[in-house]
Parts: structure tokens; sequence; C-alpha cells
């Protein structure tokens, strides 16, 4: 079974891994049932920056977004997150599936800076799926950048 975002990170050419881990509860859960460590298990979070505007924020698994950091970064004065029916109709993904890969619109994308270099875990587009990418390959393969965005 495949999934759009299973889809455009095969189109995307980038080496990347699908694991099937089941229903998960939890960040530690799902960290848990993939093997990884909880910061190398990254939750993709969609900010709106403006009317009809978004973007994808990358975010270890054991930290936060530091609102203040990615106002500065974005030079604006005012984010906010979409509820679940605008995260939906932004992305085409139901929250808890996630991820920047397949999405119904390319937002741009910020990884923050800690997942530079490493092996992460992101969503696949439906629950108890995940994609295992290296966030270099992945950041570049998305047009994405790399900033300091959590705390």
């Amino acid at each position: 079974m495949t999934t759009s975002a299973i889809d455009a990170v095969t189109a995307s050419g980038i080496e990347h891994d699908v694991l099937r881990h089941g229903p998960v509860n939890s960040v530690a859960e799902a960290a848990a049932a993939q093997g990884v460590e909880v910061r190398d298990l990254v939750k993709t979070l969609v900010v709106r920056r403006a009317e009809g505007e978004f973007l994808f924020v990358l975010v270890p698994g054991d930290r936060s977004i530091s609102w203040p950091k990615l106002r500065a970064l974005l030079g604006v004065s005012r984010l906010s997150m979409p509820d679940a029916a605008g995260a939906l109709e932004a992305t085409g993904y139901e929250r808890g599936t996630i991820t920047p890969f397949g999405s119904a619109k390319p937002w741009p994308v910020i990884a923050d800076e800690r997942t530079r270099g490493r092996t992460i875990s992101l969503g696949a587009g439906e629950r108890g799926v995940a994609l295992r990418v290296g966030a270099d390959a992945a950041v570049s393969a998305l047009g994405g950048r790399f900033a300091d965005v959590t705390e």
C-alpha cells in the first residue's frame, strides 16, 4: 500500500525506508515502536503565516516551536496554527499524519537545525506509517532550510 507521501519521497529519489509500526498514542510511543530516539521522531507542524499562506516546521520530538525565534526568522509579528480542518485543507493530511512530502501544496519547509546530519522519522500520510530519511537530503529535496526554531 502506498500514500501520496510515499509516492512523493520515492519520486524525489532520496534514500528512505517506510516503517509500518501500527497505532501509537504519543511521540514517545511512536519513537519506541520505530526503534528511534524521541529527538529523531520529527513532528511536522503546519503554521499559518497569513490568510491562505502556510509553512511546515520540522520539530524534533523532544522539543517545541519557539514562537519568538520563528517570528524573528520570518520577519513577522504574528503566526498561528490552523485547526484540524484548516490543517487538512492546507496539506491534504489529517493531524498525526502530516508530512511535507506529497502535501496538497508545496509549502515552504523550515527544519530545526538540530535535525541536520541526522536520520529522522517523519509522518507518511497515514496513521501508523512513517518515513525514515536523512534530514539533509529531505530538506534539500523539499527546497527547505535549517534554522534554530525550537526550545
